[in-house]
């Protein structure tokens, strides 16, 4: 279904603080062509945002990195400190790539040395229009250690790398709790013998 298949009524923004909510009044066409009657949906708008799993090929070692999350702390049987890819939202006035450089040197201390495209999703498309480019990233894991992030911010993200399998025995065992890094080590764990040839040539 196509945009033209709604209709707004009206729209307007409820909440404008770190996080920006929007309200719609609004109705859509169904699978039999026929129009709802009028919907009230609230959205959380956080545009678009990268992620990226940054992944050494000499060593077969991805970097990974913990940090409170207010999700984590809220939910049911979940950590407040969750361990994550590197991810971040994409400024006005930066591209996809040049976010994912900035990203990855403010949270981990590293430079990407090559990109490989992973997906294009929606994070939770139930109630926000975030959006998620996500990529490989090729690093050098050698110098990886310590506490990174902007303190101006709140950030105190620890950064560290580890081999890939006992990454995903992380996963396999539930201590990670987020599905982007899920997603990422998953195409990770397809993708590993095409990564490491390509990238060790």
């Amino acid at each position: 279904m196509s945009h033209n298949k709604v209709q707004v009524s009206n729209a307007i923004t409820v909440h404008q603080g770190y996080l920006r909510i929007d309200k719609y009044n609004l109705k859509h066409t169904i699978f039999s062509n026929e129009w709802t009657g009028m919907l009230s949906r609230e959205v959380l708008e956080k545009g678009l945002a990268v992620a990226i799993l940054p992944y050494d090929p000499k060593t077969n070692h991805v970097v990974l990195i913990e940090q409170f999350r207010i999700g984590g702390f809220t939910a049911n049987k979940t950590s407040p400190w969750q361990i994550e890819c590197v991810a971040g939202v994409v400024e006005k006035d930066q591209t996809v790539v040049d976010t994912v450089q900035r990203e990855v040197m403010e949270e981990t201390g590293l430079e990407i040395l090559d990109l490989k495209p992973i997906y294009r999703y929606l994070s939770s498309p139930g109630f926000t229009s975030e959006t998620i480019e996500m990529f490989c990233g090729k690093v050098d894991s050698a110098r990886v250690s310590g506490i990174h992030g902007l303190a101006s911010e709140g950030e105190f993200i620890r950064a560290f790398s580890m081999p890939f399998e006992a990454a995903f025995s992380l996963l396999n065992s539930n201590q990670i709790e987020n599905g982007m890094t899920i997603i990422a080590l998953q195409w990770l764990k397809l993708n590993l013998k095409q990564i490491r040839n390509e990238w060790q040539k």
